[in-house]
């Protein structure tokens, strides 16, 4: 007896049936992948450490993770920073810095800038869209921020690119998820 349909016709399992998959390849299929795998992620971090050399920034490109420097930057937005220090800095600049006691950078902009006699310069950040300067995000006794608090400054930016960070960081269980099925795909995607 044939059912309807199914002469000449190939349905697939499970596409999820990773392991499946994997029980089917050889052995030296499946080191090739892993190896693949591998050089991916090798690549990715060189092309990461090369950028850090290039820019001068620990940091080369970040996220912006509030709406504290909107209409300039909104919340998502890939920033490209550069970190050289022979620049001087300067008001009206977008400027990325830590602040002991606090994991993640700040993104904002410099409204003033002192510089002694002998070529230390202090300044202040603020939002654009915050109503005060940012003395109250600074480590306790500290008015002014110094080059050493400097990670990066802004020189240009793609809206609404890093979305895709906040929502893996905002939903762990995605961001695994993610990670599992681009995995998967290297692993077993063959070459033709």
């Amino acid at each position: 007896m044939v059912r309807a349909g199914a002469v000449g016709t190939h349905l697939p399992t499970s596409s999820l049936d990773i392991f499946g998959d994997l029980r089917k390849m050889n052995k030296r299929q499946l080191y090739y992948q892993v190896l693949n795998f591998a050089m991916i992620v090798s690549s990715a971090l060189m092309i990461w450490k090369g950028l850090i050399v290039l820019t001068g920034s620990e940091s080369p490109i970040v996220v912006v993770l509030s709406g504290s420097m909107e209409p300039a930057f909104h919340r998502g937005d890939l920033l490209f920073l550069t970190n050289f220090r022979e620049d001087p800095i300067r008001a009206g600049e977008i400027v990325v810095f830590k602040v002991e006691g606090r994991d993640i950078p700040i993104v904002h902009r410099v409204i003033k800038v002192h510089e002694k006699d002998n070529g230390d310069i202090k300044f202040l950040t603020k939002g654009d869209n915050n109503e005060v300067d940012d003395r109250g995000l600074y480590k306790e006794g500290q008015n002014w921020l110094e080059k050493k608090d400097v990670v990066g400054r802004a020189r240009g930016f793609l809206p609404y690119v890093g979305m895709v960070t906040i929502i893996m960081n905002d939903y762990p269980k995605f961001k695994y998820a993610l990670l599992a099925v681009m995995g998967a795909y290297v692993l077993l995607k063959r070459e033709s």
